[in-house]
């Protein structure tokens, strides 16, 4: 008796082992370079780009890992894993990400970390679980490559408050027309040669004359709120400092008679040092801090981490629950083509990752 139930035991054994891949266990696993899997990808890459808050728009790099579960009664599940890196393109830019420079390695690039779950039913596609972060290439990876090239730091940083306020006076200073306020600082580098911070930032235009203005705190951001994006840098000389400051216009926003008048939340960070005023008394428990950042008063978000040197996509993302039953997010369906129907028979290659399309942090 007992060598029959060993025998059954052995049985079962060499069944499971022997047993075709992916039957019975609800997913398949698919190539990451498949047409519709990169459709889907980009997809998501579209979806996290419309829920960004601050930052900067970005771009899909490669997909790492995909598994296409099976869902009853119908539909499929796509499970990514996806690469993406930092464009040179705002968020608020209207330019379609696609057409945006990918922020290359001597500019410091940013690489992010995204899980998606993506439903496919009825020929659409919906998000409903997201989750990214990101981070910047290491430093001692951009000296390699470019010993004088400029090194991410953060935005409270002494001398990047001194130059997004230096920058902001002399813009006003020289514009006849609206007082532009502060709303984000996005980036700054600390450059070594020439000596010299670099800071790109956003603004947004009041209703106050720039040549007018005596108390900026009592300037209000415009009800169809108008943006704009600077890039600015102060450089040390024998003879002092030398400021120079470039801005553009993106196209006004129309904001729903439900919005907050008072613009989106600006992502400066706490721990920032108060320039020109003394920051106020500590705000009530519930209510958004406040500090004085250049010549204006801004509200802080609360949340993220002081001392930040980019802002995270675990920050400026608004992810979606990780729970089937919430209400997703539906995007148009893309031309696609059906897994596994293309490509001619031949070696059989790794599934996954896939490609690197533009380069690897």
């Amino acid at each position: 008796m007992k060598s029959l139930v060993l025998l059954f035991c052995l049985a079962q054994l060499w069944g499971c082992q022997s047993a075709p891949h992916n039957t019975g266990l609800g997913f398949k696993e698919v190539a990451c370079d498949d047409p519709e899997v990169e459709q889907v990808a980009l997809l998501a890459v579209d979806y996290l780009n419309q829920h960004l808050l601050h930052g900067f728009s970005h771009v899909l790099n490669r997909i790492d890992k995909v598994k296409l579960w099976f869902r009853r009664p119908v539909g499929v599940v796509y499970e990514l894993e996806l690469d993406t890196l930092e464009t040179t393109c705002h968020v608020l830019d209207p330019t379609p990400p696609a057409n945006c420079s990918v922020r290359q390695v001597t500019e410091h690039a940013v690489e992010g970390d995204c899980d998606f779950h993506v439903l496919k039913q009825d020929g659409k596609f919906t998000v409903f679980h997201s989750q990214c972060h990101s981070n910047p290439d290491s430093a001692e990876d951009v000296r390699k490559l470019c010993p004088n090239c400029g090194l991410l730091i953060p935005f409270n940083d002494t001398n990047v408050v001194r130059t997004v306020k230096a920058a902001l006076d002399t813009f006003n200073a020289q514009n006849n027309g609206t007082y532009f306020k502060l709303v984000e600082i996005s980036r700054a580098l600390n450059v070594p040669l020439p000596v010299s911070t670099s800071v790109e930032f956003v603004v947004a235009a009041t209703d106050c004359n720039a040549q007018e203005v005596t108390d900026p705190a009592k300037c209000n951001l415009l009800a169809e709120k108008q943006y704009g994006f600077c890039k600015a840098s102060l450089v040390q000389k024998l003879g002092g400092e030398e400021v120079s400051v470039a801005c553009k216009d993106f196209q006004k926003q129309p904001q729903p008679a439900s919005a907050n008048t008072a613009g989106p939340a600006p992502a400066v960070d706490q721990a920032a040092p108060a320039v020109d005023q003394a920051a106020p008394a500590a705000p009530s428990a519930g209510s958004p801090a406040s500090l004085v950042v250049g010549p204006m008063v801004v509200a802080v978000p609360p949340g993220p981490p002081a001392h930040r040197t980019h802002h995270d996509l675990r920050h400026a993302f608004s992810p979606v629950a990780s729970v089937e039953s919430a209400s997703g997010e539906a995007v148009g369906p893309p031309k696609v083509v059906q897994p596994g129907m293309a490509g001619a028979a031949g070696p059989v290659a790794p599934l996954c990752p896939g490609r690197v399309r533009h380069f690897k942090i």
